[in-house]
């Protein structure tokens, strides 16, 4: 025992140990085995202007936890992604081992204006490539707000309720429901969830989720 160790813990001590505890409480434990969930996406996905462990993905995995449903869920998103962008590397990003994929894109179409068609044709084939690999998926829509054009936002929304009808796939409607145009939890870009964005979306996003990984046991 060293003479010259202090006896008692510095405030400043103490405190890094409750914060070191603390984010080690908060690090999922996954059991070996566990389904591996993918998420597919663009910027959102990727966690763009935040670490890894506060963007969506990792809070999705968090909040599975929380409802006892124990999955890996691994990020697959790339900044800037179209539904082509996400349809030209679904074969390589969604690895075999995959249980279930989220298919969260169509935010980038939105903002470049990419016809509605187009966007619909793009996220059809990536679910018939999902269908074909026996890969089962939770498909995650984004509204199109009416101020960018009646007909185009009409047509825009549909896609989404459309597709999970033809492929019987979970729908999550809006993935920025109860996120988007709140200062409190988006980023200052006003396109990006700030953490406790994320947190929410993961949170919301978790049922549906939970519910499809189930039902991938039984069939």
């Amino acid at each position: 025992m060293s003479l010259t160790a202090p006896r008692f813990l510095s405030r400043r001590q103490i405190a890094l140990g409750l914060i070191a505890a603390s984010q080690v409480a908060a690090t999922p434990v996954i059991p070996p085995k566990s389904p591996v969930v993918t998420v597919l996406g663009d910027s959102i996905t990727a966690g763009l202007g935040l670490p890894a462990r506060d963007a969506m993905p990792a809070q999705l995995q968090v909040a599975l936890q929380r409802m006892n449903v124990f999955a890996k869920v691994r990020a697959a998103g790339v900044s800037g992604d179209t539904s082509g962008g996400g349809l030209a590397r679904v074969n390589f990003s969604i690895a075999p081992d995959t249980a279930l994929c989220v298919v969260a894109l169509g935010g980038n179409d939105l903002l470049q204006g990419v016809e509605p068609r187009v966007t619909k044709a793009n996220l059809r084939s990536i679910m018939q490539s999902l269908r074909n690999r026996r890969i089962r998926a939770v498909l995650v829509g984004i509204a199109a707000p009416p101020l960018i054009g009646g007909s185009y936002a009409r047509d825009f929304n549909a896609i989404y309720p459309a597709l999970a009808k033809e492929f019987a796939a979970p729908l999550y409607p809006n993935l920025l429901a109860g996120v988007g145009g709140s200062r409190q939890l988006m980023q200052g870009d006003g396109i990006h969830p700030n953490a406790a964005g994320a947190r929410l979306i993961g949170q919301k996003l978790a049922p549906l989720v939970a519910q499809a990984l189930r039902t991938a046991r039984t069939t």
